[in-house]
């Protein structure tokens, strides 16, 4: 039982050091990554090349395989080319396993300690990225090292025996590997400890071999079962590449024995015969496969043809969750998602006022469901920030990351706005008959412009973050105001003058200016940030004045109506 926890904890070990890598390499490089393997698909043989160089530099096929399945459900990249990156991927990790699979002598102590140092200490998040990456290798080498320590005692053990021997059928010992895998969800975790145990002495040949196939089989059930929820480009691309290491292992299987003298004559060491015949193997499918991509695209593309699905309006368009390990990245996504959010309040706000002066109850029921959407996209978007944010950001990301929250925010307190005020006012003009004057309804529509034209200049604000815009939308706070203030007074006038229609609609008409100034508070928020950063902003309006001028409240107002500058 001790021998059993302590290969336990050493494997745990060795699967997380490969988390730390990937996530350090990811967040360093992924930008880069993604853009290397976006231009090299271009032909099989480069998409090929692009899958092996960047599972060495992520040492994770499962990593490699994200990618491209986020490209792949998007259209960027045509099937038979994802199958090219996979089958690279496939190479990629036994190459990673023949470097790992070196002895390394002092190597890991040295690689922990950099790499903790450059954590701590570098100024720059790239360097602190590569810190933990150095670091996630070093537990890696520590693990296997002390996993062949732990693994010792097993070749007196009568245990190890027993096991194997209940799977002394290939098959099983193949599915018990395979099995192994999917629990640690990482072929080259279960390839990197088959290795160490055949240096132990712990596995002999034959059954190292065998579980080598299994585990290059069970890395597909991760990958298969996440793809289940995802679209069926994603899937084509998947169980394509599941094709060729099924079939791959099938053909493996039957020759083993043949092929196991032949192991021999690369190394006396059953460990690094078994970290050949992994590199043997993956290279045999690339071979074997590489050249069949585009007929394996068209029979995988049939046994998954495209069905009709119906579409969820209301579903985020651009929050790939696969890009959270890049904060460049994700922060583009959120930023994108907030302009679909941007552009679904544009269209409830462009449809309130025709809502509030048509009777057509329909027009507004569709203004009320767009809310719904709003609220969604919002809860999305907060959702995907917040789980940005659980790691460490730079000062310039973390700040953008704010401003996306704030701003969607303030959309959605502007769609609650149209929802819960404007519309509750839309049904009870339709209840009660009521018709506002053409002079009312003239200034209504005058000051709805204003605010729809100031919401399509803030969406511009807040991609573009440009200066005078900013200042240009701030500035036209006063006149919404000076605006609202006038068509007020114009309607009290037309109160005073005893006119039957505005003294109907009195109450609706001063609520929906109050509604569109609020929404205008709202939509001029996000040049805050803008101007703040450009030191525009003043820090109060109020006018600083003595104790004695305070108590008898003199002193000039800090901005009268019309002459504020922002």
């Amino acid at each position: 039982m001790p021998v059993l926890l302590d290969l336990l904890g050493w494997v745990a070990l060795l699967v997380w050091g490969m988390r730390m890598v990937r996530t350090g390499i990811m967040r360093a490089y992924g930008a880069d990554l993604r853009a290397m393997l976006a231009r090299g698909t271009r032909n099989r043989f480069t998409a090929y090349l692009g899958g092996v160089l960047a599972t060495c530099v992520l040492q994770s096929s499962t990593a490699t395989g994200l990618i491209t399945l986020s490209f792949a459900s998007r259209g960027l990249i045509a099937l038979p080319m994802a199958l090219a990156v996979m089958l690279g991927a496939d190479l990629g990790t036994s190459l990673v396993a023949q470097v790992l699979a070196w002895r390394t002598g002092h190597a890991a102590p040295v690689l922990i300690f950099v790499g903790v140092v450059a954590f701590l200490a570098a100024p720059r998040t790239r360097w602190k990225d590569l810190g933990r990456a150095l670091t996630g290798l070093g537990l890696m080498l520590l693990a296997l090292q002390m996993i062949g320590l732990a693994s010792l005692p097993l070749r007196e053990s009568d245990v190890l025996p027993l096991i194997l021997g209940a799977a002394s059928d290939d098959l099983l010992l193949l599915l018990f590997a395979a099995l192994l895998t999917w629990l640690a969800h990482s072929s080259l975790a279960i390839v990197l400890l088959l290795i160490t145990f055949a240096g132990a002495g712990v596995l002999d040949l034959h059954q190292g071999l065998v579980m080598v196939l299994g585990a290059n089989v069970g890395g597909l059930v991760p990958p298969i079962l996440a793809s289940l929820a995802e679209p069926i480009e994603a899937r084509r691309v998947v169980f394509g590449n599941a094709f060729f290491r099924v079939i791959g292992a099938a053909l493996f299987l039957p020759v083993l024995d043949a092929i196991a003298p032949l192991l021999a004559h690369t190394s006396d060491d059953p460990a690094r015969q078994l970290v050949n015949f992994h590199t043997i193997f993956n290279v045999a499918l690339g071979l074997i496969f590489l050249g069949f991509v585009e007929q394996a695209g068209r029979a995988v593309t049939m046994v998954f043809p495209a069905a009709p699905r119906p579409t969820d309006e209301g579903a985020p368009r651009y929050l790939d969750r696969s890009t959270l390990a890049t904060p460049s990245l994700a922060l583009t996504c959120a930023e994108r998602e907030a302009l679909h959010m941007g552009d679904v309040v544009t269209e409830m706000l462009e449809g309130a006022l025709e809502a509030l002066t048509r009777d057509d109850r329909k027009r507004v029921a569709a203004i009320e469901a767009l809310d719904d959407r709003v609220d969604r996209l919002h809860r999305e978007i907060k959702l995907f920030l917040t789980d940005l944010t659980r790691e460490s950001l730079d000062e310039a990301m973390g700040g953008r990351a704010t401003e996306i929250l704030a701003f969607t925010t303030n959309l959605e307190h502007v769609g609650d706005i149209i929802d819960k005020s404007l519309m509750d006012l839309a049904r009870k003009r339709l209840k009660h008959k009521i018709a506002f004057s053409a002079e009312g309804l003239a200034e209504l529509r005058s000051l709805h412009e204003r605010v729809c034209r100031n919401h399509r200049l803030a969406l511009g604000v807040f991609m573009s973050r440009d200066l005078a815009t900013a200042r240009m939308l701030l500035a036209d706070k006063v006149g919404v105001r000076n605006e609202e203030w006038a068509s007020a007074q114009s309607h009290l006038a037309r109160l005073r003058a005893g006119r039957p229609e505005s003294i109907e609609s009195s109450a609706l008409h001063l609520d929906v200016l109050s509604d569109l100034k609020r929404i205008h508070s709202h939509i001029c928020s996000v040049a805050y940030p803008v101007l703040d950063r450009a030191g525009h902003i003043r820090p109060t309006r109020l006018v600083t004045v003595d104790a004695d001028t305070a108590a008898h409240g003199l002193g000039e107002p800090a901005a009268l109506p019309g002459r504020s500058d922002p």
